[in-house]
C-alpha cells in the first residue's frame, strides 16, 4: 500500500496525497454482489434538511459485505481485491469452494489466490476467521462480533485491529482500536489480522473538491457566525466564542455524553485515552 504525492501543478496538487491504489486488481465489482445507494442529501423523509454539510457527490453502488463469515469449514479463494466507496478499507472477492461468491474487507498482507477459511479448528492466519476462544494470545485481529452470530461491528475501519490479550472465565478481553480494554463472549467470531489500506489517515484531499466528490458540503464554523445562529457566535472582532459547544449548545471537548446507566460498562475493564 503506498501513497502518491504530486508535482505542485496546480494549487490543487500542491498538497494532494493520496493512495496509489497499487493494490487493487479489479475496476468493477461482482454484478451479484452490488445493490443500489440513494443518497438523501440530508433530507428526511418529508424533504427537511436534518442533517448539515451533506449533499452532492459521486453516485455510489453498495457492495454487500460478508460481516458473519458464517461459512464454516468451507474453502474460499481470493479472486479480486477491489476499491470500495463506502469505507475506507479495501474488500476482497471470494469465491467459496461450493460456487458462492462474497465480498470480505480485506486484511492488510491478503493476496490474490490466497486461501482463507471459517471455523473451528483452522489455523490462525490472515484473512482466517475464528473464534476468540481459539485464536493465540497477543494476536493482531480485525472484524470482532460483540454477540454471537451478530456480525463484525468492531475494528473494521482502514488500518485498524484489536488485540487479544488473555481470557477470564467466558470471556476474552481485548484491547481496542480506541485503547479502550474490555471483555467480549468467546463465542464471538473475530479475523486474523489488520484491516487493509494503512496509509488512508496519511492521506490529504488537496483541494475542496475533492470533499464535493465524496458528497461533503462545507461546514462554516461556530464562532463566525452570529449569536442568533450559534452559541459561539457574535463579539466584536476574531472572539474565541468562550467553550467549545454544539449548535444545540452541548458541550464539546472534555463533556461526557455516555449515560452512567449504559449496560455495557460492566464489560469495560478500561476506558479509552483522552
Amino acid at each position: 500500500m503506498a501513497l502518491k504525492k504530486f508535482k505542485p501543478t496546480t494549487p490543487g496538487q500542491r498538497f494532494k496525497i493520496i493512495s496509489a491504489f497499487d493494490d487493487i486488481t479489479a475496476s468493477t465489482p461482482e454484478k451479484s454482489l452490488v445493490a443500489p445507494a440513494k443518497s438523501s442529501g440530508g433530507r428526511n423523509n418529508n424533504g427537511k434538511m436534518t442533517v448539515r454539510n451533506i449533499g452532492g457527490g459521486h453516485k455510489q453502488k453498495y457492495r454487500i459485505i460478508d460481516f458473519k463469515r458464517d461459512k464454516e469449514g468451507i474453502p474460499a479463494v481470493v479472486k479480486t481485491i477491489e476499491y470500495d466507496p463506502n469505507r475506507t478499507a479495501r474488500i476482497a472477492l471470494v469465491f467459496y469452494a461450493d460456487g458462492e461468491k462474497r465480498y470480505i474487507v480485506a486484511p492488510n498482507g491478503l493476496k490474490v489466490g490466497q486461501e482463507i477459511n471459517a471455523g473451528k479448528g483452522i489455523a490462525p492466519n490472515v484473512g482466517n476467521t475464528l473464534f476468540l476462544s481459539e485464536i493465540p494470545f497477543g494476536t493482531i485481529i480485525h472484524n470482532v462480533e460483540l454477540r454471537p452470530g451478530q456480525g463484525a461491528k468492531m475494528a473494521r475501519s482502514a488500518g485498524s485491529y484489536a488485540q487479544l490479550m488473555s481470557r477470564d472465565g467466558k470471556y476474552a478481553i481485548l484491547k481496542m482500536p480506541s485503547g479502550e480494554t474490555r471483555m467480549v463472549l468467546q463465542a464471538c467470531k473475530a479475523t486474523i489480522g489488520m484491516v487493509s489500506n494503512v496509509d488512508h489517515n496519511l492521506e490529504k484531499s488537496g483541494k475542496a473538491g475533492r470533499s464535493r466528490w465524496l458528497g461533503r458540503r462545507p461546514r462554516v464554523r461556530g464562532v463566525v457566525m452570529n449569536p442568533v445562529d450559534h452559541p459561539m457566535g457574535g463579539g466584536e472582532g476574531r472572539a474565541t466564542g468562550g467553550h467549545p459547544r454544539s449548535r444545540k449548545g452541548i458541550p464539546a471537548k472534555g463533556y461526557k455524553t455516555r449515560s452512567k446507566k449504559n449496560a455495557s460498562d460492566r464489560y469495560i475493564i478500561e476506558r479509552r485515552k483522552k
